[in-house]
């Protein structure tokens, strides 16, 4: 938890109650968690722009942390789908804790996956699928080009556009060329070593993940009714955040033919079920970046997050 904003050495442990568990809900002790770049804006108070939300002087919130997968303690008096001992994984905000009560956006952990994969999922993998066939509606053939195909989100990205018969093309740095390759990609460019804007095929779409180039960029690498769909952007300025490369793509679709979209990923139930189903089946797979054991190690593992070379996910295990 954390009371003040500032750099991941404002994070600390403190004993508190553990949570009181509701009819409709669950008591989970969790296993791990793992870092996004929410949490990170969150403990830095970035951008300025959104503390008018989440607190201007001081977080109105101490608790920190989104993804869990953990065990089941006890149940509520109305739930009947789920029994004490259930391995279970989702979304809850307060997730960088012992104990965390759930009501939604919770499936079952496949026994072939562990806490930790599982725990990286929430976030990036529903914002992946959510991307893909929501936003982007991806069907067979359409030639897909990641930007930021190593991160937590761009990882899932290049898994999930294959499943759904797209021709991917990965953009990202000389240490994660293989892993795209590992992952499906069909095409691998390494954006040290060539310009992922400069020609070639034109792409259906883009999944914007990195917000490295603009939008007069981008759209030289789609066809004439192509779509960028930007999920995420640099740290950009401290007023505003990746919100500025989202405004200027916005506004630079505004005259052009081709098409920009920005969404904020949901948690539904449904496609927490799903991605269970997936990691079961073996065809959607957690990349790991690093492991950090405990609690007292979530503010070193967010430092390492924040310096931005992250292949995968960060996780925690608690």
């Amino acid at each position: 938890m954390r009371t003040e904003f500032g750099t991941p050495d404002v994070i600390r442990i403190e004993e508190v109650a553990d949570p009181e568990l509701v009819d409709e809900g669950l008591l989970v002790r969790v296993g791990a968690t793992s870092v996004n770049p929410a949490e990170w804006y969150e403990v830095h108070g970035r951008p300025t722009i959104a503390r008018f939300s989440t607190g201007l002087r001081r977080p109105k919130s101490p608790r920190l942390g989104v993804d869990f997968a953990g065990v089941v303690e006890a149940i509520g008096s109305a739930v009947d789908d789920f029994a004490v001992g259930d391995r279970v994984f989702g979304g809850r905000t307060g997730s960088w804790a012992e104990y965390l009560v759930v009501q939604n956006a919770v499936a079952r952990i496949p026994d072939n996956v562990s806490f930790e994969e599982a725990a990286g999922t929430p976030i990036a993998a529903l914002t992946a699928l959510q991307a893909l066939r929501d936003h982007a509606a991806v069907k067979p053939g359409d030639k897909v080009l990641v930007n930021g195909a190593s991160g937590g989100v761009g990882t899932y990205v290049v898994q999930l556009a294959k499943r759904l018969g797209a021709e991917v093309t990965a953009v990202c740095s000389t240490p994660n060329v293989e892993t795209a390759r590992f992952l499906g990609a069909d095409r691998v460019i390494d954006y040290h070593k060539a310009d992922f804007t400069a020609g070639g095929d034109p792409h259906d779409i883009v999944i914007d993940i990195a917000g490295s180039r603009g939008w007069s960029d981008l759209r030289r690498v789609l066809t004439r009714d192509g779509l960028v769909v930007v999920v995420g952007g640099p740290k950009g300025s401290r007023l505003l955040g990746p919100l500025s490369h989202v405004i200027r793509t916005q506004v630079g679709a505004l005259f052009s033919p081709q098409k920009s979209k920005f969404f904020i990923q949901k948690f539904v139930r449904s496609d927490v079920e799903h991605i269970a189903r997936l990691m079961e089946a073996g065809t959607l797979k957690t990349v790991i970046d690093s492991r950090f054991e405990g609690l007292e190690q979530l503010p070193d593992a967010l430092r390492h997050f924040g310096e931005g070379h992250a292949r995968g996910k960060v996780v925690v295990s608690i």
